[in-house]
C-alpha cells in the first residue's frame, strides 16, 4: 500500500499514523528509539506490507503488470490502489478527502523534528503538490508515476503504467475493493495486538 492507505489504516492515533507514514525510512531495530505509539505505527506498517505482499488478490494485480515492469510491479500496484482509495474515499471515511489530507499535513508539521531527514526533504513537495489529494484522479496518478520513474533514473518506465490502469481499470478497482476490506480488518486487529 502507498501513503494514503497507510495513513488511513492507522486509525485516529497521531503517533501510530506518523510511525506508519515514516516506516519505510526506519530500518531494523531503529524503530525502538521512537516513542511507543510511533513504534506501534512502524510495526503496523511492516505488518501491512507483509500482509499485502503475500495476498493472492494483490499478486493477481501485480501479475498483470509484471511483463512490462518486472519488480516495480508491486510499487505500481501500491500507487494504483491508493488511487481507488482516494477516488472512492466517501465509501471509507465520513470526512471529505481534502480536509482529511489537510489535517494530515498539519500533523506532519507538528512532528517535523522527529521525521527522518528524507521525509523532511520530501514533505514540502508533497504538501505543495498535494500528492494525497491528487491520487483521486488518473491524471494525478500519472504525475506520481512519472515522478517515481524519474527517481529510478527512467529505468522503471512506471510512467507508462497509466496505460494498464486505463485498460484494466475495472479489474484493478474490483481487486482493490475486495482486498481492502480484508486489509482493514487485518490492520484493526494488528493495532489491538500491538
Amino acid at each position: 500500500m502507498n501513503f494514503l492507505a497507510h495513513i488511513y489504516l492507522s486509525g485516529e492515533d497521531e503517533g501510530i499514523t506518523i510511525g506508519n507514514f515514516i516506516a519505510d525510512g526506519i530500518k531494523g531495530k531503529q524503530y525502538k528509539k521512537y516513542p511507543l505509539q510511533i513504534q506501534k505505527g512502524i510495526l503496523l506498517h511492516r505488518g501491512i506490507d507483509s500482509f499485502t505482499d503475500q495476498h493472492p488478490t494483490v499478486r493477481q494485480s501485480t501479475k498483470r503488470l509484471h511483463e512490462n515492469y518486472g519488480h516495480y510491479s508491486g510499487v505500481i500496484v501500491d500507487i494504483l490502489y491508493d488511487h481507488f482509495l482516494a477516488k472512492n474515499w466517501k465509501n471509507y471515511h465520513s470526512q471529505p478527502l481534502d480536509e482529511y489530507v489537510g489535517e494530515f499535513y498539519e500533523m506532519l508539521r507538528k512532528y517535523f523534528e522527529i521525521l527522518p531527514t528524507r521525509i523532511q526533504r520530501m514533505m514540502p513537495y508533497m504538501i505543495a503538490d498535494n500528492w494525497l489529494l491528487s491520487y483521486a484522479t488518473v491524471e494525478g496518478i500519472s504525475n506520481i508515476l512519472t515522478q517515481m520513474n524519474r527517481r529510478t533514473k527512467e529505468r522503471s518506465k512506471m510512467n507508462l503504467a497509466v496505460i494498464e490502469l486505463e485498460r484494466y481499470y475495472t479489474e484493478f478497482e474490483t481487486e482493490f475493493t475486495c482486498f481492502f476490506e480484508e486489509l482493514k480488518t487485518f490492520s484493526k486487529n494488528k493495532i489491538k495486538e500491538l
